[in-house]
């Protein structure tokens, strides 16, 4: 039996056991997390509304491939934990430096904490950082182009790629669908987590902006490998195992306050 689980918690172990051993039924699960199959239900039936698993009878199975949410999707989950990570992140960036920004709705509120900025460059591949800045006056703003993917609203590609090539950073801060220490970021194909790569290979600091709920996530197949140091950017919701496997493997945890964002 797992001990001392929130349901939060829980229903991460139970995408987890599945993935790994690909389906869960409800008794196994009761009888493992210490809980009624009742609540187990519960749990499986808001895993598979929100599509991390498929159900089947008697309990729920991993998805051969899992869907990939929209960006308007995502725009509705999590809204103080990005807060707070972008509120933290923006106070990183100093007068008169040039900053990466990838697709996503966390860069997209990153990027609203910089819109009365003097003095900055942002280099983007986003339709939301580019929306965002659209009349940040004193925020020069780069897009780096490419063929646009609907659901992320992100551009990827040869061209954003090119451009790319052509610029150095300060900083990068780049989202994820989910992050692992093993793999580093786990993205829905393979054009995504190049142009990671190579943003991250162009930026002096790199930082990683992953809620809690995608740490230790493998949704995908497609991973962009980290460099030697980079910053994890998240919120007080991180299970603490999972943050401690970070930092044993030595990347540097910033664990931002979501009673904070609510107050701001």
């Amino acid at each position: 039996m797992t001990d001392r689980l929130n349901a939060r918690e829980r229903r991460r172990a139970i995408v987890d056991l599945a993935w790994t051993d690909g389906r869960a039924g409800v008794g196994q699960l009761a009888l493992h997390f210490g809980v009624t199959e009742s609540t187990i239900r519960r749990d499986l039936a808001l895993l598979t509304t929100e599509g991390q698993l498929a159900r089947t009878y008697g309990g729920a199975m991993a998805h051969g491939h899992a869907p990939e949410t929209s960006l308007g999707q995502r725009s509705r989950e999590g809204f103080r934990q990005k807060q707070a990570i972008a509120a933290w992140a923006a106070g990183q960036i100093g007068p008169d430096e040039t900053v990466l920004l990838d697709a996503g709705t966390t860069t997209g509120a990153l990027a609203r904490e910089l819109r009365d900025r003097d003095r900055l460059t942002v280099v983007t591949i986003g339709l939301t950082v580019l929306n965002e800045l659209a009349e940040a006056d004193g925020v020069d703003v780069l897009c780096l182009g490419g063929r646009l993917r609907h659901i992320s609203q992100g551009l990827v590609g040869p061209f954003a790629e090119a451009a790319l090539e052509r610029i150095t950073a300060d900083r990068a801060f780049l989202g994820a669908d989910a992050v692992t220490v093993e793999h580093g970021i786990c993205e829905a194909n393979l054009d995504q987590t190049r142009l990671k790569e190579m943003m991250m290979a162009r930026a002096e600091r790199v930082y990683v902006l992953a809620d809690a709920s995608k740490l230790g996530r493998r949704p995908f197949h497609a991973w962009a490998r980290m460099p030697a140091t980079w910053t994890l950017v998240t919120d007080d919701g991180a299970p603490p195992d999972e943050v401690e496997r970070f930092r044993d493997a030595g990347v540097d945890v910033i664990i931002t306050s979501t009673e904070v964002a609510a107050a701001t």
